[in-house]
Parts: structure tokens; sequence; C-alpha cells
């Protein structure tokens, strides 16, 4: 069965891909998307239930609209995303194809085009544009087996505290989800443990302004790279219960467990890195960094924002910094769930060029392959630090589409410009 002919196949239906589409259309360049379950899926089944975006409605947007109906300042849930990137896409008149899954994507040689298959037939695109976004693929380090007496599920799974078996908690990671999700089901009574690795921890407000607006005043979320060393760092934020900074001494001193970083598990106990301390004073510097940049800001510009000097009082040590905890028996504690907040790792195999490195990721130039007539949508810092974010996938999937705008108008040139009339003439 054939779905014919495009010229642009947009892979992924979600934030990148409903981005692009607007500036394809812009553009006039004929498109399709396909994706494999319903538009922005992972908003909508990805997620825990009461999950809300990490940055205000005003600043977690695309351009082009504003959360109709919801305060500016607050932090939307996840399924106000979800129908306001079903708004959006419709806005734009996005041609989005439901429930068509791509298999497979490989050059015709001789033919310049791809022939790509899907669980609804054939596509033949003159171009792609990967745009799966950061989150494939739910990663679990293979530390505890799955024959261990204890469920495991990843946070892409996790729901709510029900959802769990009765028992204690051992969260781990304490990026924004972990950090998220351990807080939640300590309010709910459960008895949490929580693997806290390097991490960075900005303030949720300062001086009566967001984080996200510090970020953009300063010029940080326009950094095209990570500092060295710092490419895995996560970042520890919330936005729920109204926006909080997350800060892990208060959390201990509401009674969650702070260890280091997992290591490994033998005979029923899970035994952490001694850089638990560590790790929080690094998210302490990151933090009183963004301070130091805010009131220098203010200093140097004048603005008159209030000053803030509780902000830099920290919450007492809790016992678990004092008196570190080296391994924990998951009999002993009670221990019947491990949440695994370990990230994603993405999955391009689909597309059969040569394309990637050795660890399968994409070689690019801000989303543009080295392999002629492939794109990238959605990645890490892919151009910048806020690639990932709804506003900055939205900025590159502009300069997508133009690369590829670009592309069209070479392919239509005949040659007929490059004649040039003598002066006789």
């Amino acid at each position: 069965m054939s779905l014919g002919k495009t010229d642009t196949l947009v892979v992924g239906g979600g934030q990148a891909g409903i981005a692009l589409s607007e500036h394809l259309g812009k553009n006039n360049v004929p498109h399709l998307i396909l994706e494999k379950h319903r538009t922005a899926e992972a908003w909508r089944t990805g997620r825990w239930d009461a999950l809300v975006a990490n940055g205000p409605a005003w600043h977690d947007r695309f351009p082009g609209l504003e959360f109709t109906g919801d305060n500016p300042d607050a932090f939307v849930s996840k399924d106000r995303v979800a129908e306001y990137l079903v708004e959006y896409a419709e806005m734009v008149n996005a041609p989005i194809r439901e429930g068509v899954e791509v298999l497979k994507a490989e050059r015709m040689p001789g033919e310049g085009c791809f022939r790509v298959e899907t669980s609804q037939g054939i596509v033949e695109a003159r171009r792609i544009v990967a745009a799966t976004g950061a989150f494939q693929h739910p990663s679990i380090p293979p530390i505890v087996p799955e024959s261990a007496s204890v469920g495991q599920l990843h946070s892409f799974h996790y729901k709510n505290p029900s959802q769990l078996a009765e028992g204690a908690v051992m969260v781990v990671g304490a990026g924004s989800s972990g950090a998220q999700i351990a807080d939640e089901l300590n309010r709910a009574g459960r008895k949490v443990f929580l693997s806290v690795g390097s991490h960075d921890r900005p303030p949720r407000r300062y001086r009566g302004r967001d984080f996200v607006w510090w970020l953009g005043v300063l010029g940080l979320w326009d950094l095209a790279a990570a500092e060295p060393g710092t490419e895995h760092v996560t970042i520890s934020v919330s936005g729920a219960y109204g926006g909080h900074t997350m800060d892990f001494r208060r959390l201990a001193n509401e009674g969650v467990t702070l260890v280091g970083l997992t290591r490994s598990f033998e005979n029923g106990v899970l035994s952490f890195a001694d850089d638990r301390r560590r790790n929080i004073a690094a998210g302490d510097a990151n933090y009183m960094r963004l301070l130091d940049l805010a009131d220098a800001y203010v200093e140097r510009t004048g603005l008159d924002l209030p000053e803030e000097p509780g902000a830099r009082e920290p919450f007492a040590d809790p016992d678990c910094l004092t008196n570190p905890i080296g391994s924990i028996e998951f009999a002993r504690e009670g221990i019947s769930t491990i949440i695994w907040a370990t990230g994603f790792r993405q999955d391009f195999g689909w597309i059969k060029a040569d394309a990637f490195d050795d660890k399968g990721a994409p070689i690019h130039q801000r989303g543009v392959s080295i392999e002629p007539d492939i794109y990238f949508l959605g990645l890490p810092w892919q151009s910048r630090r806020g690639s990932t974010f709804l506003w900055g996938v939205w900025h590159d999937a502009k300069y997508i589409a133009d690369q590829i705008a670009t592309q069209r108008a070479y392919a239509d040139y005949d040659g007929e410009a490059a004649i040039i009339m003598s002066a006789a003439e």
C-alpha cells in the first residue's frame, strides 16, 4: 500500500513536529507529519497524573498562541499542555496522520528521494526530519536485576502514589522528575529514599521574578553549549504546588532520606557512592551563582526589584547529610518499589544512513545532518540551552525550515541566471 509522495516527511507529531509544520507552511514546503500514537501523546500518557509544566504559561509556549483562559504566571497541567499543542496544530493546519509508525527510511539511489516504510504502507519523501525529540525510550541502568523481590518502573510509567505497592519507595535520580515524584510520594505519607547525583538547582523565583525570566535577561537560555563536564547534569526545578525552589535539605527535613549516587545491588542491598554532600554542595553553588548574577544585573540596570536576603539562608542540614547512609537493605527498610528517574535514550535505528556516531547519536550542525536531506529536531542543546523547551524548539524549527526552503530554491534553479548578456547586446 502506498501513502503517496511528499517533499518533506516529518516523523513525530509532538511539539517539535508541530512547530516545524508552522514554519514549513510559511515557506510553502509540502510536507506530511506521521505520528505513531496521537498528537502530543507523550504529554498525555508519558507523564504522571499531577505533573505541571516546569515554566509559567507566559514563557513555556509557542510565540503564536497564548494559553487562553489560564493565568500567565500559572504552571499548567500536562493535559492542558497536550490540549494547547492540539490547538496549535489545528491553528497552523499541520498535516498530521496519527497512528502511523515509521519503521525504516532509506535512500533510493539515483532517484533523489527516500523510501519510507510505515505501519500503514510506503511513503516517498525528498527529505526527512526526525522530530522525535529527546525523550524516546525510558532508560533504566542494569543495577537491580528483574528477579529481585522489588517492583521497578521508570518515571515515564509512574502515575500516582496509589499505583504502587504498599511500602517504602526508592527514587533514583534527582532531576526535576525524580525530585518532584519523591516530593509527591512523601506528601502522600510514603517513606521515601532519594538517590541524588549531579544537578543544577535554580531558584524558582528571586526578587519577584521567575527563574526563566532571569535566564532570559542574563542570556543563559541562549548558551550554545554546556560547560565541559556538565553535559549530563540534570536540572531540578518544580512548578508543582504553585511553584517552589527544589531544595533537597527542605525535602530531607520533611521526611525524605537522601543518599548518594546509586552504584550497585547485591543480596537485597543497594549501595551508594559517598558523594551526596558533594552533589548537594554543587547544587547549592549553582543556586547561589544565579542569585549573584541576578543581583549584579539589578545593580547594573537599576531595576526596582526588592532585595530578598532570605533566599540565601539555607535550611538546616538534615541527619541524612550529617550521618550518611552508604547502603540500604530493602527488606529491613520495607522498600517495595524502585522508581528510576534516570532519563531516556534516543533511537534513530530506523534511519538507514551514515549520519550517526559510534554511539548512535546524530552528527549534525543545529539539526542539519552531515547526510544530505536528513534533519533532526528536538535534540538537547540542538542550538542552545533552551532547545528542548516549547519556545526553544520553535526557534530551532524555524532554522530547519529555512534550511529546507533554501535547498528547495537551489534545486529549482535552472541555470538561466548564469547567462550574462554582453553590454553590446
